[in-house]
């Protein structure tokens, strides 16, 4: 695609080699997630749908059959045709380690945050006593201690359905530009729809969402970089 369908704004956004950009937009992103972690809102927000009769939307079939179930099996659909793209190329012009970078940096995103999941003290809102459960709020910077529930639920699992793709948009970014933005925006939108279902079951927490969507991006990114400089493309 021609540069010169893109505004120099767009250019910079979608065919950016993965350098000092994405480093920008982590960091911004990293001081937003901060300001939310410090607001305390996490709480606020999950009793706007939780009370003590837990969650009225846990078990509903919007958030727990299409957006939960439905949701997981879309990400396995598309992880599918990441594989397929290896060997049968989607797009043209982009080379086989070019794909095998977007597959890759989607893999570790899938395996990564389930892992960090493990070690987690953090329990679900609707683990907590005030929804029914028998844990105490807990800040998930407060490492190693318990609060009192089961843990292992930050950051989000669900969430990178979507955000764990990201990976797509760093791999069409420089040679298909308007493909990639529209990769990126859907991921982002599929991500937030995801990460609300959860919030409304009483799954996550706001933060919990967010913090998956920032650990995806700087995978992402790093892998794409890490990639540019074993073929020799120039940073940006």
């Amino acid at each position: 695609m021609s540069a010169a369908l893109t505004s120099p704004l767009q250019r910079a956004w979608l065919q950016s080699g993965g350098g000092r950009f994405d480093l920008l937009v982590a960091g911004a992103a990293l001081l937003l997630l901060l300001a939310w972690d410090v607001s305390g809102l996490d709480l606020a927000t999950a009793r706007l749908f939780g009370s003590a009769d837990g969650f009225a939307w846990r078990d509903r079939f919007l958030t727990s059959r299409v957006m939960h179930d439905g949701g997981r099996w879309l990400g396995f659909a598309v992880l599918a045709l990441m594989v397929v793209n290896v060997w049968r190329p989607l797009w043209p012009g982009l080379s086989r380690r070019q794909r095998l970078i977007g597959l890759g940096s989607t893999v570790l995103c899938l395996l990564a945050i389930p892992a960090l999941k493990q070690f987690s003290p953090t329990s679900c809102p609707w683990d907590l006593s005030e929804f029914g459960g028998v844990a105490q709020h807990v800040s998930h910077w407060r490492f190693g201690v318990s609060d009192g529930g089961p843990g292992r639920c930050f950051p989000s699992g669900h969430a990178i359905a979507a955000f764990a793709f990201f990976g797509g948009y760093f791999m069409l970014r420089q040679r298909h530009p308007r493909a990639a933005g529209l990769w990126l925006a859907v991921v982002l939108l599929l991500g937030a729809a995801f990460g609300a279902a959860q919030l409304a079951r009483g799954a996550h927490y706001p933060s919990h969402t967010l913090w998956s969507a920032w650990l995806c991006w700087v995978l992402s990114a790093l892998c794409a970089a890490a990639g540019s400089r074993a073929t020799g493309a120039p940073a940006r």
